[in-house]
Order: C-alpha cells, then sequence, then structure tokens
C-alpha cells in the first residue's frame, strides 16, 4: 500500500553522486565470511583501504567537543530518535515513544513543528494492518531521518508504516507517501541516491530490508536473506560501488547491492549485538556500535575489505539495559550515551578520551545526536526532554540566532509603538473603540506583572501565571490580523441533510478524517462519509466535494434512549473508538453502545439517575471509559465486567469536559462550577485543582459547558469557557495565558486545537468563528458569518460545536444551531492570517502576557 505524493515538494530531490556501474568494478580477495558462491560473482562490493591513506586531523582536539549545556528543550514524551537538518544546521528532528514528530529550532527554543502517529489513509491498509490498528492505534517512532537536502523527512514506527513528508521551512509540513513497508515493525530507515534516484530504504520485523522510490513510493528491491529481525541499515557509496549495510538482531550484519543477486558479505558483530553502523562524515572510515542480550556493550571500526575488526574501544559499560547509540562527528571523534553519561574518543585512540554527564539527568542509555559541522549535540533526558550541547562555535551560533530574533522582535516592537500611538491605547491604558479593515496590526507588550486584558481596557494580575521561561523579557511581535467577510475568501461546504434539521450539539470527525458525526438535540446520530473516487483518492473530508448522509440498508437510525427522561435539561456526550468501529452515546438516558456499520445497539447501560454529560475512552484500554455526570461525580466504568471501578469527587456542578493524558497518566476534568480537576491514572488520587479566572464584570452560566482538551504534547492543556480561552500546564494546573473575545462577539460556544495543535478555532453566539495562534492566544483571523451563511437566514443561526479534521491542520467543520453542518477549509496555498517572520524561523512561545481579541486601528 502507497500513498501517492499530495504536494509534490518543491526542493530538488536528486543530489549529484557517482552512480553505481558492476560491469567496472574491480575483482578483490574475497573478504572475511563470504562463501566461495559468492566469490564468484563479479563484484566485490567494498574497495580496498590502502594502509598508506592517512586520517590525519590536527585541526581539532578535544576541546572542539560540544559539552556545555545550552538549552533545555521540553519535548513531552521519551525522544527515540534525532536528526539535525542537513543544510539548516539548528533545525533538530525529533520522535518520541508515542508516534509523535517535532522540528526544534534550537537557537530560538522554538518547536516550528508538532505532530502525533496518525494513518492518513486507513481503507488503503491491509486488513491484517487494520486489524492491528484497531487494536492498538498508537506507535513509537523508531528512527527519523532527514534526506540528504532535507526537502524531506521520513519516520519508520513500531508498526508496518513508514512517513515520509516534504519540508518547506519553518511550520510548513506535508504529507508526501505513506508506505505500508513490512509485516510488523519497521525497525529503521534511511535515504540513499544511487544512479541520482532518490530512494528510502526501510528494514523490519519480517527479516527483509526494502527499498522505495521516495517520489512515488513504488517499491524498488526486497533484500532477503537474514534468519532475524532486521535492526538497521546504512547505505553509502565508495568509488563507484553503491550498497547498503544491514544488521540484525541476532548480531549478523550484511551488504546488498542494488541488485537482486543476494548479500555479497556475511560478519558477524562483535559480541553477535544488536548493532548499528555508521560512516566517518567523509565516508572513508566504517564504525559499529551495539548491545547484546547480556547487556554488553561495543563500539568498533571495520577493516571494510577484510571484513574483520580493526580496532575495539574501551570504555563501554557491561549491563546496558537498551541499545546504546552512537555518533560521529568531524573525522575525528565517536560519541555514545551509556551508563547516564556521554562518552566520547578519539578515533585513533581505543581508550575513552572524555565523558560527561551533562549537568544530570541523562538517562541511562542517552539517545543523541551530532549536527553536521560538530558544535552542537542533542542529547534525550529523563524528563521527555532534550538537552543542547555546544562547543564554543555553537554557542556563537546560538546566541546569534537568539539575537537575530530579539533585533527583529525589538524592531516590530518600535513599529507597532508608532503606529499604536496615532490610535487607541489597548491594555492598562485605557479603552479601545472597534475596528474596521481587513489587516490590522497588534503589538503583544510585556508587563511587570501578568495582565488579563479585556475588551473594556480593564487590567489585573493573576498570582499563579506561570512566568515565560525561555526568555528574561516579553520579545514583542507584530501580528496581522484577517477578516474574512466574502465567500471567495474560504471554502466552505453545507453538508447535505435529508433527515429533520434540528440543532446540532455534538460532533466529531472520525479518526480516518473520512466521515463526520454528529448528534442532534433530539438524541439522533448522523453520519456524513466521504467516497473515495478519482476526484477524492483519499476518501478524506473535503470541502470538494459534497459527501454521502450515509445509512444502512435496514434503515435503521441511531437514536439514544430518551424515555423518561426531560429533554430540556437533558445533555448530550458520545465518545468515539479509537478505530472508528462503535460509538457510546447519551442524551439524558441510559448509555447506548452503538456499531458504526449496522447503526444497531449493541448494549445500554447506566440508567439515571445520574445521568452522563461526559465520555472518553481511557487511552490505554477501550473497554474503560471515564464518565462525567450531571451529580458532580465521575465514575470508571469498565464495560467488559459491567461494572463501576470507582468514583471521583470533587467538582461541586456537573462534569462538563474529560481529557485524558498519555505522557502525564492523568485526566482532566472541567465542570460548570468552572474548576479544573487532575486526577492521576494510576490510583485515581486528586493530584491538583484550579478555579477559572473569570474576567470581572462575567457572571458564570450556571449551566457553562466548560471543555478540556490536550495539546498534541499531552501537557498544556486548552481550557475552553463562555467567556474565555485559557491555556494550562498539566498536572500543577499553571495559567500559561488567557484570551478575552470583545463583547459583541457574545458567548463563546465551542472551541478546540487544530489537529496539530499549531491553532485554536472558537465559534461564538455572534456567529462568527476566531482562529488564535495557539502558542501565543493571538487572534490572527476573524471568520465572519457573510464568509459561510447565506446573506438573508431565516433565523438567528450560531455554531454549537467546532470539530478540527484529525490530519488536516486547516480544516474544521461546524455544527451550527439550525441543525446544519458547514466544512471550512483555506483556499490553496491559504494562511488563516499571518504571523511575524523571525530569522532562523523563529516563531511565538506561549508566554505570560495573556492575548486579547483587541485590535487597535
Amino acid at each position: 500500500m502507497v500513498k501517492r505524493p499530495r504536494t509534490p515538494p518543491t526542493n530538488n530531490l536528486a543530489m549529484d553522486y557517482q552512480t553505481a556501474d558492476s560491469e567496472n568494478l574491480l575483482k578483490r580477495p574475497r573478504p572475511f565470511g563470504i562463501s566461495e558462491e559468492m566469490n564468484n560473482l563479479p563484484v566485490n562490493i567494498l574497495p580496498v583501504t590502502y594502509p598508506g591513506q592517512s586520517h590525519a586531523h590536527t585541526l581539532y582536539s578535544s576541546e572542539d567537543l560540544p559539552k556545555n549545556v545550552f538549552s533545555n528543550l521540553i519535548q513531552g514524551s521519551t525522544v527515540k530518535s534525532m536528526d539535525f537538518h542537513p543544510v539548516q544546521q539548528t533545525l533538530l528532528l525529533v520522535g518520541t515513544n508515542i508516534g509523535d514528530i517535532a522540528i526544534w529550532e534550537v537557537g530560538s527554543q522554538e518547536r516550528l513543528v508538532s505532530k502525533n502517529f496518525k494513518v492518513w489513509d486507513l481503507g488503503a491498509c491491509s486488513m491484517t494492518l487494520q486489524a492491528s490498528l484497531a487494536s492498538e492505534y498508537t506507535a513509537a517512532v523508531n528512527r527519523v531521518i532527514w534526506s540528504p537536502d532535507g526537502a524531506l523527512l521520513g519516520v519508520a514506527y513500531s508498526k508496518p508504516i513508514v512517513h515520509i513528508c516534504s519540508y518547506h521551512g519553518s511550520n510548513d509540513l506535508r504529507n508526501h507517501l505513506e508506505i505500508e513497508a513490512h509485516v510488523g515493525n519497521v525497525s529503521d530507515l534511511a535515504f540513499s541516491q544511487p544512479n541520482k534516484q532518490l530512494y528510502v530504504i526501510t528494514c523490519g520485523e519480517d527479516k527483509t530490508i526494502k527499498v522505495w522510490d521516495a517520489v512515488t513510493g513504488n517499491k524498488q528491491y526486497t533484500f532477503e536473506g537474514h534468519e532475524a529481525p532486521v535492526y538497521s541499515v546504512c547505505p553509502h557509496h565508495k568509488e563507484n560501488v553503491q550498497f547498503i549495510f544491514s544488521t540484525a538482531i541476532d548480531g549478523k550484519i550484511k551488504a546488498w547491492l542494488y541488485d537482486n543477486m543476494g548479500s555479497r558479505v556475511d560478519y558477524d558483530a562483535p559480541g553477535h549485538s544488536c548493532t548499528t553502523m555508521a560512516y566517518s562524515a567523509d565516508g572513508t572510515r566504517l564504525f559499529s556500535c551495539g548491545t547484546n542480550k547480556e547487556g554488553e556493550s561495543h563500539i568498533v571500526e571495520w577493516n571494510e575489505s577484510e571484513g574483520a575488526v580493526k580496532r575495539t574501544y574501551h570504555g563501554l559499560g557491561k549491563r546496558s539495559a537498551a541499545v546504546v547509540q552512537f555518533d560521529t562527528t568531524r573525522n575525528r571523534f565517536l560519541a555514545a550515551g551509556d551508563e547516564f553519561q556521554i562518552k566520547f574518543w578519539d578515533m585513533d585512540n581505543v581508550n575513552l578520551l572524555t565523558a560527561i554527564n551533562a549537568d544530570g539527568g541523562l538517562p541511562a542509555s542517552p539517545c543523541l545526536r551530532f549536527n553536521k559541522e560538530g558544535i552542537l549535540l542533542a542529547v534525550s533526558t529523563n524528563d521527555n526532554g532534550i538537552k543542547i550541547l555546544v562547543n564554543a562555535n555553537g554557542s556563537r551560533l546560538l546566541r546569534s540566532i537568539e539575537n537575530r530574533a530579539l533585533g527583529c522582535a525589538l524592531d516590530a516592537s518600535r513599529a507597532a509603538s508608532a503606529t499604536v500611538a496615532k490610535g487607541p491605547i489597548i491594555g492598562t491604558l485605557g479603552a479601545s473603540s472597534s475596528t474596521t479593515g481587513t489587516s490590522i496590526g497588534i503589538a503583544d507588550r510585556s508587563a511587570p506583572m501578568t495582565a488579563i486584558v479585556g475588551l473594556n481596557g480593564e487590567s489585573r494580575t493573576l498570582p499563579d501565571v506561570k512566568p515565560r521561561v525561555a526568555d528574561e523579557f516579553e520579545k514583542s511581535k507584530i501580528w496581522k490580523l484577517t477578516e474574512m467577510n466574502e465567500p471567495s475568501q474560504l471554502r466552505s461546504l453545507r453538508l447535505p441533510d435529508s433527515l429533520m434539521p434540528i440543532r446540532v450539539v455534538r460532533m466529531i470527525y472520525t479518526n480516518s478524517g473520512g466521515a463526520i458525526l454528529a448528534l442532534t438535540d433530539n438524541a439522533v446520530h448522523k453520519l456524513w462519509k466521504w467516497q473515495k473516487n478519482e476526484r477524492n483518492l483519499t476518501g478524506k473530508a473535503t470541502s470538494a466535494l459534497p459527501p454521502q448522509l450515509w445509512q444502512p440498508s435496514s434503515g435503521i437510525l441511531m437514536t439514544n434512549d430518551i424515555r423518561e427522561t426531560n429533554q430540556e435539561d437533558a445533555v448530550s456526550c458520545f465518545a468515539l473508538s479509537k478505530n472508528d468501529s462503535y460509538v457510546m452515546s447519551a442524551s439524558g438516558g441510559k448509555i447506548s453502545l452503538f456499531n458504526m456499520m449496522t447503526f444497531k445497539t449493541m448494549t445500554t447501560f447506566m440508567a439515571p439517575p445520574p445521568a452522563a454529560t461526559f465520555l472518553a475512552f481511557h487511552p490505554q484500554d477501550n473497554n474503560v471509559i471515564a464518565m462525567g455526570m450531571d451529580d458532580c461525580s465521575i465514575q470508571i466504568f469498565n464495560v467488559r465486567v459491567d461494572q463501576v471501578k470507582t468514583k471521583l469527587r470533587g467538582h461541586q456542578k456537573r462534569v462538563t469536559g474529560l481529557a485524558f493524558s498519555n505522557v502525564l497518566n492523568v485526566l482532566v476534568s472541567s465542570g460548570a462550577d468552572a474548576q479544573l480537576f487532575v486526577w492521576r491514572m494510576d490510583g485515581w488520587e486528586k493530584q491538583a485543582s484550579k478555579f477559572l479566572h473569570i474576567p470581572s464584570g462575567h457572571v458564570p452560566n450556571p449551566l457553562g459547558q466548560t471543555r478540556v482538551q490536550f495539546h498534541q504534547d499531552q501537557i498544556h492543556v486548552l481550557a475552553v469557557h463562555g467567556t474565555h480561552i485559557a491555556i494550562y500546564e498539566a498536572p500543577k494546573l499553571e495559567c500559561l495565558k488567557q484570551w478575552i473575545p470583545r463583547e459583541s462577539s457574545g458567548s463563546i460556544t465551542d472551541a478546540v486545537y487544530s489537529c496539530d495543535s499549531q491553532s485554536i478555532y472558537a465559534s461564538f453566539e455572534d456567529a462568527s468563528v476566531c482562529i488564535l495562534t495557539s502558542s501565543t492566544l493571538q487572534l490572527s483571523c476573524r471568520i465572519n458569518p457573510s464568509a459561510y451563511l447565506p446573506s438573508n437566514p431565516s433565523a438567528r443561526v450560531y455554531p454549537v460545536v467546532v470539530a478540527a479534521h484529525p490530519s488536516e491542520p486547516d480544516q474544521f467543520a461546524l455544527g451550527l444551531s439550525d441543525g446544519g453542518v458547514h466544512v471550512l477549509e483555506l483556499p490553496e496555498e491559504g494562511k488563516w492570517g499571518s504571523s511575524p517572520t523571525l530569522k532562523n524561523g523563529a516563531g511565538p512561545t506561549i508566554s505570560s502576557t495573556a492575548g486579547s481579541d483587541q485590535q487597535p486601528s
């Protein structure tokens, strides 16, 4: 299964490498371990390195090693693999144990891109993979890597899936190829360019190595011969010979040409260890590092032409619990993560050169990676972070990036000051008038204490708001607000509906992204499905084509049990299983479990009182659900045994929101009492609680629907209240930022993160939709009702709920008070407003200064 490129990368994917020509290869003595049959082939894969060749490198000393901690990046989950960009050498690609990938600008300490694991086209997967995903949708990242020119990046998962994305700078990362590469896990991934053709090389649990065209995704070669799962691949070229080393978990090392003639060499890794291989930067020296089942680790240099170990380096531990990772730099040094340290060797000396603990906090076998110049070193930490280590040159480079970003911000601040001086003053200096126009500048300004700024200009401090960690003072930035008033400014589609139009109260995209499920006020579910065809090759939701309002052949509707319930007081809620196969739902009565294919009711349970007001599946067990109730409790219910395991009490009014974090192992709840609670999942003890900061002059709605949702990093929490939006940091619930809309918009009816957590889509009673940048809560775009609703609606219509597409960051759906559902998307190559462009890709971070809907004219 291969998904075709959706957006061809603009970068040149070809590099001018020498081509392999097997007819002109020299015949050389048989390397150690090659069979007589293989020796009869007219090739020898590895050119001889002659004794007279020099490895002189007198330009560098151990003082050139990056050993000083410059910064700490908070990734949020355990780092499994990293790779610096080959051209923009301060960009760091990261993959984690929960399937997240991120791109960091380490100079400004900004996370430019964040994506979680998501199968792009579930319908194109094999039935075996679909079954595997149904039982466990999560996956770990085994490897992340950039292509040679940095135009593409590859991700290998602990599933049969490989993702290839095209990177277009800053936060612009686009899906390119999805390949079902192996049976079982994909252990490793690499790029190579034989014959000027860019290939992706994968290996996996099925004991094979496969080569794929990086542009089309077509499979080119399959190499078989290992007797155990293949652990790593290392493509390389020497003279005109292009080849691939592969290693298996049984300690066997093989090498392959780009043909179908089998393995050319057969080595044993020292200690029969599970090993990885890497060349020096100039491609002349081959090294490997690995760990065997007994925990013994070996780092060696190979004599390629003899197939024998040339040097064994001393200093690795004998009791490693994981495979030791290593890297090379400057044609001079080796580094390995071992025994809670980073250990360094000179390539020409078998004795340990030095070891550092990077100020502590490293895991037993940390992941590490040098940048191309060897002046930066990234190393994983115990607290789900990354330390950036530098030498003198690296420190100067990163400081210069900080200074350029700061200089740009200060210039922006001066420009903003000049603009603001001519118009209304915001914040504590006075009230502002309303604004007009479609593109308006606003500066985000710092103050000695945190202020929440409302439209009326009032300001008050937040004593528990977390101060900014990375900066000494607030960097002001210019932001542009885009107003959308015309249908031509965006793409929108009202979904066809042959059923009675009833107010939509709950709505969600399916996890596959190919359908929208809505629950209406009369307890009926509606399911719209997009068909896969020539006009929609992915079968995913789009505003370009109308979907089908789907019903099974039986014609039955998915309808909740509402007998003996007062519908005026009823609260509707539902939760969708990870594999989209069933939905748990209630509308004030019993909870129903529906089959999404047949619409049949599989079971009902939990008759009120109390009635369920919010449902959420446990992230690690689909048979366990958390149920918020109208009696202020949260019940942890096991569906398999039909039993309430525990009840959580703390809220003073009904529970209106629940969100799980796998990273922190907590459940966050919100209620109509405007309170947030954090509960530990391992024992369900209350860990923290916090009242929302209701803006003065606003009286909380006793029936208010406070919502919570975790950011993609599963640490930051979006809290949505009718009066404001806020970002909290779990588990302590420290308020990082708060945004108060203009009063003329009315109450906030709903808000959600985009699928990449970079934006927040918020809907209002006046039918407008605001799009905020999540890291700063800056308003970047306002969509007015005239842009998507009929010019003369027969009645007052507004969005009740918002849902974000699971894999398209710029698509969301609105469920309306008149029963309509609208899908909204950006026009081609458009953006929801514009943000400040800082040098070196630096962007905004969460700060302690409150956002504001108010705009100076």
